[in-house]
């Protein structure tokens, strides 16, 4: 395989979708007001809200992430998309009314409501660190990735300072709704080109499902898949293509075990879609609870066929590229040497996928729209931090600003992110050689103390401030601990523990400490307790509520809906 290289017709056509992204963002962008500015205006209605949350999360670092993974049969990796569906009922019905109510800016300013200053600062200090780590480097990296195979002679810094600031480009005049109208096309375009690309994948296999199922048992009877080191570790290794599509794996899968699949994947989705800025600052901006609503069930909606559009493409690139010599890429490997085949860098299986088999002209559309992609999620980071910065730490400590000089704050701060974020790009592959266990890596970690404190201060009227910090500083310190210990090997009996098992380990210590120190401490404000705690009486004044509404208006009913489609996509891979 030679190096990869666009015609005239596709350069030309990325160029102009690029340049058309950037003005369209810039010309749809609000700044009148700081609500203008960091939430659209609270004017999203339920279609653009379900897009842009789906199409921030389905962004180009998780294209690369599923098809990497898919490629080396962790299948289960479609876990993390169709819990989404449950975890984002349960933020609907019980987080969004709350959240939309108290009109908050951000998910620490709502942590301040039921506790205290403490806790939203510490939460939004993790939160901005976060975005720079995972959010915004991850997708810049990816398109790093595409543009240095297209580009060899540029360096890897040239093209990351060059994405960032291109997305930063309409971020920083336009604000959230640039973000979101941006996200809405972005959407679209993925979409339609991961249809595309799984059609032509198939094309060139020359077989239908039936025919990559029988392909697949005969690669794995011939020995012909690289497992890497998880026969000698004694790992699961499917056998049949059977075992390599099923959503539920022993408890020794080296990626998402049973027991992962029930207790970690819930904690790291509630933690993604129900309290994370990046992506509860969509529904902020919803016009009412029920377009906010409609919104997150529709973005659950578009999950449940990433597996067949997003996720197989990598298993045929596995029927079809597996022996492929990419040696001519030139492409690093992080322990040094070069990749000499897609087992040695499974992150460029998606970019493979691309360059073989689509045809002139829809190569153009599908790699400007992986690009564009990468834009949009970097450019949603970008503002979902800079309005972190901004309200949780600039408005508090100097209130006598006004909304004009709030914006430009903002602003300030996006470009500050924007060389974070580019400096800590290069570190990521040196962490781990997938994309997708990166980012569920980092988060494992910083989510399970703040899960801990958004759940018991909704569910328990006896959780205090003082059991918030101090859960959120000892889960925070263990988290530390064990990324110090894997680092030095400190504790080779921690160090062994699946990355799942231990943000569970890190969720029960935080839960603990939360509440045996509010039980030590004075009762919490009943100020608090009373106003963002939830009571059966909540539920009971809904119910009347929605009676009032035909039955297609009914999220109660649309939920139940959505979870029997979910649950009929769920049983054919058991």
């Amino acid at each position: 395989m030679g190096a990869f290289n666009l015609s005239p017709l596709d350069l030309g056509i990325i160029v102009a979708y690029l340049l058309g992204i950037v003005v369209y963002g810039i010309k749809k962008g609000k700044q009148k007001s700081s609500e203008d500015y960091f939430l659209g205006g609270r004017t999203m209605t339920w279609p653009i809200v379900g897009i842009a949350l789906f199409s921030a999360n389905i962004s180009s670092s998780t294209l690369v992430g599923l098809a990497s993974d898919a490629f080396q049969t962790n299948i289960n990796v479609y876990n993390y998309e169709w819990f989404a569906v449950v975890v984002l009922i349960f933020f609907s019905i019980f987080f969004l009314p709350f959240y939309l109510k108290s009109r908050v800016y951000t998910m620490p300013e709502f942590l301040e409501r039921r506790y205290d200053k403490r806790s939203r600062y510490y939460f939004s200090f993790i939160t901005i660190v976060g975005n720079v780590m995972v959010d915004t480097a991850a997708g810049l990296y990816v398109g790093s990735i595409v543009l240095k195979l297209l580009f060899p002679d540029f360096s890897s810094s040239t093209i990351i300072i060059i994405l960032a600031m291109a997305a930063a480009a309409y971020t920083i005049p336009g604000g959230l709704n640039s973000v979101i109208q941006t996200e809405v096309i972005q959407a679209i375009l993925l979409i339609i080109g991961s249809c595309l690309l799984t059609y032509f994948a198939f094309d060139q296999l020359g077989a239908g499902w039936n025919g990559m199922m029988s392909k697949l048992d005969a690669m794995l009877a011939a020995g012909e898949v690289n497992f890497g080191n998880r026969a000698e570790e004694g790992k699961f290794i499917p056998e049949t293509a059977n075992e390599v599509f099923s959503l539920v794996r022993p408890g020794n899968d080296e990626f998402m075990p049973w027991w992962g699949l029930i207790t970690g994947v819930p904690l790291l989705g509630f933690y993604f879609w129900a309290n994370n800025q990046f992506m509860v600052q969509r529904v902020l901006g919803a016009k009412d609870l029920n377009h906010g609503r409609w919104g997150a069930l529709f973005a659950g909606l578009l999950k449940l066929p990433v597996i067949f559009i997003m996720v197989v493409p990598g298993v045929l690139a596995l029927l079809l590229f597996n022996k492929l010599d990419i040696s001519a890429l030139n492409y690093p490997l992080a322990s040094g040497g070069m990749c000499n085949n897609l087992a040695d860098c499974p992150n460029l299986t998606y970019p493979v996928l691309l360059f073989q088999l689509l045809p002139t002209g829809v190569l153009g559309l599908v790699v400007a729209g992986l690009l564009a992609a990468m834009m949009s999620s970097v450019s949603a980071t970008f503002n979902s931090a800079s309005t972190l910065i901004t309200m949780d730490f600039i408005r508090e400590f100097r209130p006598e600003m006004t909304s004009k000089q709030l914006v430009r704050a903002g602003q300030i701060a996006t470009l500050t992110l924007v060389v974070l974020s580019s400096l800590w790009v290069p570190y990521i592959e040196q962490v781990s050689d997938s994309l997708w266990a990166y980012l569920q890596l980092v988060i494992a970690y910083t989510s399970p103390p703040v899960v801990s404190a958004f759940l018991l201060g909704l569910f328990s009227k006896r959780v205090n401030s003082h059991g918030a910090i101090v859960s959120l500083i000892v889960g925070g310190t263990a988290a530390i601990g064990m990324i110090l210990s894997q680092a030095y090997d400190l504790f080779p009996a921690v160090n062994e523990l699946h990355f799942l098992m231990k943000a569970n380990l890190l969720f029960v210590l935080s839960i603990l400490t939360h509440l045996l120190v509010s039980v030590a401490t004075s009762l919490p404000d009943p100020a608090k307790v009373k106003d963002y705690t939830y009571k059966k009486e909540l539920f009971t004044e809904e119910t009347k509520a929605l009676q009032l509404l035909p039955w297609y208006k009914n999220y109660r009913t649309l939920s139940l809906f959505l979870l029997v489609i979910t649950a009929i996509v769920v049983g054919i891979f058991l």
